[in-house]
């Protein structure tokens, strides 16, 4: 029979609503139950396939933003942060600086909440419809090295230009060489007023010369990170050191 449930969902899926063809027998039982008119069902049936695409879509770009980990901003625990306010945090929340293309440059010894703090700001723009995609230096550095010969790399790279924030963990944690430095240039410069940065280090940026070893480069890249940017010193005892387990 044409008019039968198994054809409308057929014909549902056919029409790319693949998420109200699996629950049209159910929104129909409801439909009776409860004597909705055909505008209160059209809009429950169009609410819930708009509701699952959304969430599908906070999945994938979850899945593409490559987090080791999710920590909510909410957990952040200013208190044992006195160096960032509360109106300061709630202003980097609010995420307008990704919509000018501005960057976010945490600096402070380990264990103060740099990543934490980046990671709860990427997981509220992924939640805002944003792509982010965070990065370790010690994954980016092989990555960049590799990109013209292993088709892996060029598709995390890619993914990685295409975002409107890049997280990039542990800036200047080790020396790079000058091929190293300069691939690494050109990737600053491609996202330079396309996509914001957020960049998590323990050597502030009067530092990051001596990490690179060629002046010019350091130059180039501190000017398009700093152009448009926000420092924030991040200060106190080591959370991880503060909180440790011990086994006795």
């Amino acid at each position: 029979m044409r008019g039968s449930v198994e054809h409308l969902q057929q014909q549902f899926h056919q029409l790319r609503m693949s998420e109200t063809s699996k629950e049209l027998p159910a929104f129909l039982r409801k439909a009776e139950s409860h004597s909705w008119t055909y505008q209160e069902f059209l809009h429950e049936l169009l609410s819930y396939e708009e509701k699952r695409r959304e969430e599908k879509m906070i999945e994938k770009h979850l899945k593409w933003a490559k987090f080791p980990f999710e920590k909510s901003i909410h957990e952040f625990n200013l208190n044992e942060q006195p160096s960032l306010s509360k109106r300061q945090l709630k202003q980097l929340q609010e995420l307008t600086w990704i919509e000018q293309s501005f960057n976010l440059i945490f600096l402070g010894p380990p264990g103060v909440g740099k990543t934490h703090l980046a990671i709860g700001l990427g997981l509220e723009a992924v939640q805002q419809g944003h792509r982010v995609s965070f990065i370790s230096m010690g994954e980016l550095v092989p990555l960049l090295k590799t990109e013209e010969y292993i088709r892996k790399s060029q598709l995390r790279l890619k993914r990685i230009r295409e975002a409107d924030l890049v997280i990039i963990d542990d800036l200047m944690y080790m020396a790079m060489d000058q091929h190293e430095a300069n691939l690494f240039f050109h990737l600053v410069n491609h996202l330079y007023e396309r996509s914001s940065i957020v960049l998590t280090s323990n050597k502030g940026p009067e530092e990051w010369g001596e990490l690179l070893g060629d002046q010019g480069i350091t130059t180039a890249i501190l000017d398009r990170l700093l152009h448009r940017s926000e420092i924030i010193h991040l200060n106190g005892d080591s959370h991880r050191i503060k909180h440790r387990e011990s086994l006795f």
